[in-house]
């Protein structure tokens, strides 16, 4: 590792350097903080080690200007003054650690070594936040029919708001995906997503979960506890399955949603929050409330945004391309073919379980799979009942095709079978016609046709 050191203390500087030097580090030296800046400016440092006080520019003064040009270097501040608010001055204004003089080889090491220990945990963290802000991006979306891809844009648009939003589908549309999304792609993605699924506790602790407790407020409170509420401040909760809340609670998150404000239980002070509520439901809100199980104004409260999610059955041209993309997370680098029989099987499926149901069926058949070639006779027997009718190109040989083959197979022959009437043939497929001339583009259909 590089390491810049600017002392003006002579003798101090050299041993420094020769101590560094000795443990494996390159050192490059100078006697004042201008020069140094003029160094750090020119080439990359991995290290900064500066005294504060330093004649005319401060090692104060160089590290507000490191600090301007890198937020990565580690910079290391040594002091004949020191004290604990020199060290919280400092840091402050972005030193990671302080030496005061004289010190011994071993303390330069070790705040060394601790300030290499941190700022690798600053990155892998930074790492993670990227991958997982990647992982939720919009453009990740398997969105190729007009009802996803119209989802997909108003999810990015209602990102960048503050707005209550209501997610509305059934089990295993990808919801929480949805909430993860709209969380990640907002001003909002550095602060806590928190999520809590309303029925997986039990009504006795849901208070407590959601609005936190003060110690002695109910039998086995042996602390203070923050509620999610709390936990959440500064970004979003995402209360799934909203629609089994118990009516008590509505009234209570209603007075939430209205003043941005809580009570912990057994207490009556007021706590102020700055939460977005990101609310999900498989169930019918609307007949909820008709049944006088649901509260009418919590239903608008949160219903601000409105976000339906289709099922899987009314976005069958996603099928192909979801399919693709699990076979890529579980085949774990392992090339699978695939029959395009099964493709169609797939599409000809009503899936009532949704996506959940199909990503399972793709691990599932993919750890079975000994031969690496998946075929229509590894889908089970409950899933061929209920396919309707495999249209004739179906029938296809069982050749080995990567995924892109199938398709360019399915499409050619369900050309073939419409003598080239393109929405004829995108109906065989049970696609739209733009997806379908998208997908001849694509694999360059249009040019052999």
């Amino acid at each position: 590792m590089k390491i810049l050191l600017i002392d003006d203390d002579i003798n101090l500087n050299k041993v420094v350097s020769y101590q560094l030097n000795k443990r494996g580090y390159e050192v490059t030296s100078t006697y004042n903080g201008e020069e140094g800046l003029q160094l750090f400016q020119n080439e990359p440092f991995d290290i900064v080690i500066t005294d504060i006080q330093m004649p005319g520019f401060s090692g104060i003064d160089l590290l507000k200007q490191v600090r301007k040009l890198s937020r990565e270097v580690i910079v290391i501040i040594i002091t004949a003054y020191g004290s604990v608010d020199n060290a919280i001055d400092t840091c402050r204004i972005g030193a990671d650690d302080y030496l005061t003089k004289p010190f011994s080889q071993e303390q330069l090491t070790f705040v060394i070594e601790k300030a290499k220990k941190l700022r690798k945990l600053q990155r892998e963290n930074v790492r993670l936040r990227d991958e997982v802000e990647d992982k939720y991006s919009i453009t990740n979306m398997v969105a190729h029919g007009a009802k996803m891809k119209e989802l997909a844009r108003m999810t990015l648009q209602v990102a960048a708001s503050d707005a209550t939003v209501l997610i509305q589908g059934e089990s295993g549309t990808g919801k929480e995906l949805i909430a993860k999304a709209i969380h990640f792609n907002s001003p909002r993605k550095d602060k806590p997503m928190i999520t809590i699924n309303c029925p997986s506790i039990p009504d006795n602790l849901l208070e407590s979960e959601l609005f936190g407790h003060v110690k002695g407020a109910f039998t086995g409170a042996l602390k203070d506890r923050k509620g999610k509420f709390e936990m959440a401040d500064g970004g979003t909760i995402f209360l799934d399955e909203i629609g089994d809340l118990k009516d008590e609670l509505q009234a209570k998150l209603l007075r939430v949603l209205q003043e941005n404000e809580i009570e912990k239980v057994g207490e009556t002070k007021i706590i102020k929050v700055d939460v977005r509520v990101v609310a999900a439901t498989n169930k019918n809100l609307p007949q909820l409330i008709e049944q006088g199980t649901f509260r009418q104004d919590l239903y608008y409260r949160l219903s601000v945004i409105p976000i339906i999610i289709p099922p899987l059955r009314e976005r069958k041209e996603d099928v192909p391309f979801l399919t693709d993309l699990f076979i890529q997370r579980y085949s774990k680098e392992q090339k699978i073919e695939i029959e395009p029989q099964v493709i169609v099987a797939l599409q000809e499926y009503d899936w009532p379980g949704n996506i959940r149901e199909l990503e399972n069926l793709i691990e599932r058949l993919l750890v079975l799979s000994a031969s690496g070639k998946i075929t229509l006779h590894d889908l089970p027997s409950s899933l061929l009942q209920k396919v309707s009718s495999l249209h004739s190109f179906s029938s296809l040989p069982g050749e080995s095709k990567t995924l892109k083959d199938v398709e360019s197979t399915a499409i050619s022959k369900a050309l073939q079978e419409a003598n080239g009437n393109q929405s004829e043939a995108a109906r065989l497929l049970d696609i739209p016609r733009h997806v379908l001339l998208y997908r001849m583009e694509k694999l360059g259909l249009k040019k052999r046709r």
